[in-house]
């Protein structure tokens, strides 16, 4: 026998160190992210060559540390317990404008400024300078639609979805998906009710909602919710929790909900039936929900389960895309989910993908089960998007066993 004792306290010890700095790195992150945004700009823009006259640098430095005072006292008032709408929308607005001009400083602080000199464009102040103006003008631009793009209905995106164990009288159900409304600070009320009214004009015979409703309680976003009450569907209108529901009161949503005619699917199913053929609509709450204290919330994918035959193909709702790997092992055949918002704002993405396994879209898990991440139907936070278009859906379920026709000789 091999005595490894001596071994492996030293490799314990070696590791503990390196897990403690980084804990303590993340817990300073807060601290340090808030400075990188406005000082690199600043750099960037302001003290990187450009030789301003001292008055435009003192001014332009001025409002950068007032952005940086700015933003995160607004977004604690704003998000924190006092939860002030005003204040809310001008830290939001300004992380997400800050967001996008360190992303540009960077990019073409770098990229452009290279680039100049290697084409030999003019002195080195006048290459800062026509950076600087590339930053702003980019920024400027992107600020413009990503709030236009924000703020309009989404548009429809269409997709045939094929379920290997879909009956033929099921083919052709449709499957439409909203998910991640985030109703705020930013009154929503008649875009909500154009959404509403996008929505019916699919004729669908399912309606998803799959979480992030609001950021608020039911009682304070009621009027912007109220026109999902008008939403139609042949068979369903269906819902599940998603994170944000369990940072306000999250039996309050489920409540309102079900009180405006939709199923709040917490741990449970329905079963819908056509032709001849049944699918199992099931649904969990979000994987926060027990973590937040709240009696009674949880994601339990076998309660969802419990009752239906494993026989029958299974249409999942969860809000997290991280939520596949059960779903996958327990042989589901499609989950439904949201919360990436496909990045919101530029280059994001990246920084979601660390946490989820898929960012929009339609991907494969395991040996059959699909995975729909919807890029979402509103915003959180900046009121912006920026390559991360909202999105209706409307998924088509096809069956492959659709009866063969016989012709006449």
């Amino acid at each position: 026998m091999t005595d490894t004792s001596d071994t492996r306290p030293a490799e314990g010890e070696a590791q503990a160190p390196r897990q403690s700095r980084l804990r303590r790195l993340m817990r300073y992150m807060p601290l340090i992210a808030p400075v990188l945004l406005w000082a690199v700009p600043c750099w960037v823009l302001l003290h990187s060559g450009q030789h301003w006259p001292l008055p435009v640098t003192l001014a332009g430095t001025a409002l950068f540390v007032l952005g940086l005072i700015v933003m995160p006292l607004a977004m604690m008032r704003g998000h924190g317990r006092r939860q002030q709408d005003r204040a809310a929308i001008i830290g939001d607005t300004l992380l997400g404008a800050g967001w996008i001009l360190f992303t540009w400083s960077v990019l073409l602080g770098v990229l452009l400024r290279l680039a100049l000199t290697v084409a030999g464009v003019g002195e080195s102040q006048d290459r800062a300078r026509i950076v600087t103006w590339a930053v702003l003008g980019t920024t400027a631009v992107l600020l413009g639609w990503g709030y236009a793009e924000a703020r309009r209905v989404p548009r429809v995106r269409r997709l045939d979805v094929q379920l290997p164990r879909l009956g033929a009288g099921l083919d052709g159900l449709r499957v439409a998906l909203i998910t991640d409304t985030h109703y705020g600070p930013l009154p929503r009320t008649r875009w909500s009710a154009r959404v509403c009214e996008t929505v019916n004009t699919l004729e669908a015979d399912l309606v998803c909602h799959t979480g992030d409703i609001a950021d608020g309680t039911a009682d304070r976003r009621r009027a912007q919710a109220a026109p999902l009450g008008t939403v139609r569907a042949t068979r369903a209108r269906v819902y599940v929790t998603g994170n944000h529901e369990y940072y306000s009161e999250a039996q309050g949503w489920v409540d309102l909900m079900d009180e405006l005619g939709w199923e709040p699917l917490r741990n449970r199913h329905l079963l819908l039936e056509r032709g001849g053929d049944t699918l199992v609509v099931a649904g969990v709450d979000d994987v926060t929900a027990e973590s937040s204290g709240l009696a009674g919330h949880r994601a339990h994918l076998a309660g969802a389960l419990n009752g239906a035959d494993p026989d029958l193909p299974v249409l999942l709702l969860a809000h997290q895309p991280k939520f596949i790997d059960r779903a996958a092992a327990a042989g589901i055949d499609l989950q439904l989910s949201g919360h990436t918002h496909g990045g919101q704002i530029w280059p994001f993405h990246h920084l979601v993908r660390i946490d989820q396994p898929a960012l929009a879209g339609l991907s494969h898990h395991g040996p059959r089960t699909l995975l729909y991440t919807s890029r979402g139907t509103g915003f959180w936070g900046p009121p912006f998007r920026v390559f991360a278009p909202s999105e209706i859906t409307l998924l088509v379920l096809r069956s492959p066993h659709l009866p063969t026709q016989v012709s006449d000789a």
